[in-house]
């Protein structure tokens, strides 16, 4: 971590930049597929939210809480994947968009819905306000650990029959369906993952920041989920990955305020989309900025 401090990056900033990284893998599966999903900001919402109600109300641990709220927010995919999978690019970014705006409501009014239908008070969302005092619970190895272990998922799963199916998809619905792939299934399975997916960084991200608030799962999360993927590149699972670690680590290296921080990422996604639209982890790129290096001159024997 020596490394890290000495480019202005503290271990919590190295941890936030895993949990983004996490996030970048989230949104990688549905874009692998051809989805232009825009979703994980509200299945983020509901991990963090389950698993801070777990652990602050019911004395779960963080296994407990990362198990259950990347269970719920994997059920919850599956009502909501049905009907908006069968819509296709902006139309289905404005369905996913509408569904984490939804959440943020709900998770807003939530104690109020809930007192209304029991008769009795409800204190556990907490409205507005959040929930403050969340234990910090998440370490480093925890995040290390999660990473590599779906990293290595999604590679298997790349390389398989349904990663295969997921790769057809993307190219070509209508010929994936003729060569006998059941896209509704394919899709809404990739869907689910994602949603677990998003649902862990949520409970991650929860016992670190302490407070959590509805606001901070809407629409401005979902741009910076996606900003991971299009500054990394899809071509490989590592580029949303890089994407995540990056985006999170430049602002803190150039020591920008925080309001700043929406202006640096906008210009950074602006500049990539222009001069890298394969994303810094793109393997054609690598390939010629390789084969456009000089070769290196062989060192001519001293005369005796």
């Amino acid at each position: 971590m020596d490394i890290f401090r000495s480019i202005g990056i503290s271990p919590i900033v190295f941890q936030f930049m895993l949990v983004n990284a996490i996030l970048g893998l989230s949104i990688y599966l549905t874009l692998y597929t051809g989805m232009f999903s825009l979703a994980n900001a509200g299945f983020m919402g509901i991990g963090a939210y389950t698993g801070v109600i777990l652990t602050q109300n019911y004395d779960q641990s963080l296994l407990v809480a990362l198990l259950v709220g990347m269970l719920l927010a994997g059920l919850v995919a599956i009502p909501i994947g049905l009907p908006v999978l069968r819509l296709r690019d902006i139309y289905l970014a404005i369905a996913t968009i509408g569904f984490g705006e939804v959440v943020r409501i709900l998770i807003l009014n939530f104690d109020a819905i809930a007192g209304t239908i029991t008769g009795e008070r409800v204190r556990l969302t907490r409205g507005a306000l959040g929930i403050s005092g969340i234990p910090v619970m998440t370490q480093m190895w925890h995040l290390l650990l999660f990473l590599f272990v779906i990293g290595y998922l999604i590679v298997r799963l790349s390389r398989s029959r349904f990663g295969r199916s997921m790769a057809a998809i993307r190219q070509d619905e209508q010929a994936a369906s003729n060569m006998g792939i059941n896209v509704v299934l394919t899709k809404n399975m990739v869907f689910i993952m994602s949603a677990m997916l998003a649902g862990a960084a949520g409970v991650f991200n929860a016992h670190l920041v302490r407070t959590i608030t509805p606001n901070g799962y809407g629409f401005n999360q979902a741009v910076d989920i996606l900003a991971f993927a299009v500054l990394g590149g899809t071509t490989t699972f590592l580029g949303p990955i890089v994407g995540g670690l990056a985006l999170t680590a430049l602002p803190e290296m150039l020591r920008v305020a925080e309001q700043f921080r929406g202006v640096i990422n906008g210009l950074i996604l602006m500049l990539v989309i222009v001069y890298l639209p394969g994303g810094l982890v793109d393997p054609a790129l690598w390939r010629r900025v390789l084969r456009r290096r000089p070769p290196d001159k062989p060192t001519l024997p001293e005369s005796g």
